[in-house]
């Protein structure tokens, strides 16, 4: 385990939030459930069948378990469900029967504050984790976008980020954002990177130009969204548009950007779109043996996290350990 994430479970056992974890009855979520509740990173409730969760791996000690066919929550959770979405056009017996999938079940346990965040993805497809949130947690306020990042530790030594840390975004979510949507992905990104990994965020926008070094659509966007972060957030570093060169080295910064506050020390990289995003993480973690934790979803007003189907037990103990941090 890195040192960031001993970092994050010693935060996570302080903070002792609770997290719903809808797979109840998938073996790796049991199991992650059990060394979760050992090393008491956060409360924890499976969703499923108690007898078949008991069949599998025995009494779990301190692990509470939910049946939404059963619950006494599930009939008042139906009826605020059909009262969000009546205006969409949902009846109170599809209310009914929808609030009994455990994804719509966790997101509102989570709506009504009954946990503090969730945790799904094992054996759920993306969109089917994030839809039930989209429609019932939405956006934090004031906020649109919905996006993702990828923090990424570099090896020992590395003279980049903050000790190593760095934070990507958007590599997950988002395939072309606007200037407004770039700007609300960098803001949530700055808050993940003081949420999550306790460092002070210095932004980059990044573009294939720097100061107008080139002139095209795709760099007006990033300049734009520059423009929109530093009239909400005046008191962030932050800068754009710049190359990953004149962000991430400070003598490169001197030649090409010399007034700006970033100087080339950037720890959160906002990629202009989703291609360059997600080729650039993978980049990095193969090319210089990084770590890449996440997709972490940012923007919710209250955290849910979407895991790869191709998940282990230790990914599914780091993720709600992260998202017991992003419940502050």
């Amino acid at each position: 385990m890195s040192g960031l994430m001993d970092k994050i479970f010693s935060k996570a056992k302080q903070l002792n939030k609770h997290i719903v974890l809808p797979e109840g009855e998938e073996p790796r979520i049991i199991e992650a459930a059990k060394k979760i509740a050992r090393l008491k990173l956060a409360r924890l409730t499976l969703i499923g069948d108690k007898d078949k969760i008991i069949k599998k791996t025995g009494e779990l000690d301190g692990i509470n378990i939910i049946n939404p066919e059963v619950s006494p929550k599930t009939n008042t959770y139906a009826e605020h469900l059909f009262q969000l979405r009546k205006s969409k056009g949902i009846s109170m017996e599809q209310a009914q029967e929808l609030v009994k999938d455990p994804l719509y079940f966790g997101v509102l346990m989570v709506k009504n504050g009954d946990a503090d965040g969730m945790v799904a993805g094992a054996i759920n497809p993306t969109g089917n984790v994030l839809r039930p949130a989209l429609q019932i947690i939405k956006a934090c306020s004031g906020m649109k976008t919905i996006s993702s990042c990828f923090i990424m530790t570099l090896p020992e030594g590395s003279p980049y980020g903050e000790d190593g840390v760095m934070i990507f975004a958007d590599c997950a979510v988002n395939i072309d954002p606007d200037a407004e949507s770039l700007a609300e992905i960098a803001i949530s990104s700055a808050h993940s990177a003081r949420v999550i990994t306790g460092i002070e965020p210095v932004v980059a926008m990044l573009s294939f130009s720097t100061k107008g070094s080139a002139k095209h659509e795709n760099a007006e966007k990033v300049i734009k969204a520059t423009e929109l972060v530093k009239q909400r957030c005046p008191e962030m570093i932050v800068d754009g548009e710049l190359q990953a060169d004149a962000a991430l080295n400070s003598t490169v910064a001197a030649l090409k950007a010399p007034q700006s506050p970033v100087q080339g020390k950037a720890n959160v990289l906002i990629f202009p779109d989703l291609q360059s995003g997600n080729i650039g993480y993978k980049l990095v973690q193969r090319l210089a043996n990084a770590e890449a934790i996440g997709p972490i979803c940012q923007g919710f007003a209250k955290p849910v996290n979407d895991l790869s189907r191709g998940c282990d037990v230790d990914d599914v103990v780091g993720v709600v350990a992260i998202t017991a941090l992003q419940s502050k």
